[in-house]
């Protein structure tokens, strides 16, 4: 697998790059992802995710997390990704604000590693295809996260 972890300078300090890799790799293998599966994590800030957020979706507020897949098949008129013949499977990009997480874990009266995870599953749970457009297959969703984070436990402490 390839993941790709980048995390903006002025939050370094408060998350560890190889833990959010060791995280990413779990999540793919509780996927049953492919091992020659590549995708990137990004943390931002909430200037950041707010601009993202604006530019691709139309909304002009933060959010916690943005997953950008890349499809060999867009939806709708979209221009398809011109996929690199280098066998592997290129997922995506998760990108993620750590200030979102940070409130929303004192929100959630949980650790901001657990949000973390949380937001880490549901944004990778977006790029192999899940959504929560609809209230049935948003239940899916969370039970798919629910079991996830029940496996990564050991991770969060």
């Amino acid at each position: 697998m390839e993941i790709n972890v980048l995390i903006d300078e002025k939050f370094e300090g408060s998350l560890d790059a190889g833990w959010l890799e060791h995280l990413l790799e779990q999540i793919l293998i509780a996927q049953a992802v492919s091992a020659k599966t590549e995708l990137s994590l990004v943390i931002v800030g909430q200037e950041k995710i707010h601009e993202l957020n604006l530019k691709y979706l139309e909304r002009d507020e933060p959010t916690d997390v943005l997953s950008f897949a890349m499809l060999a098949e867009p939806a709708g008129d979209a221009a398809p990704f011109i996929l690199p013949p280098d066998g592997m499977q290129h997922l995506g990009e998760v990108i993620i604000s750590y200030p979102q997480a940070v409130i929303q874990a004192g929100e959630h009266r949980h650790t901001v590693k657990k949000e973390m995870a949380l937001l880490i599953i549901h944004g990778v749970l977006h790029l192999v295809g899940y959504d929560h457009d609809q209230p049935e297959v948003e239940q899916e969703m969370r039970a798919r996260e629910a079991e996830i984070l029940g496996h990564l436990e050991g991770e969060l402490v």
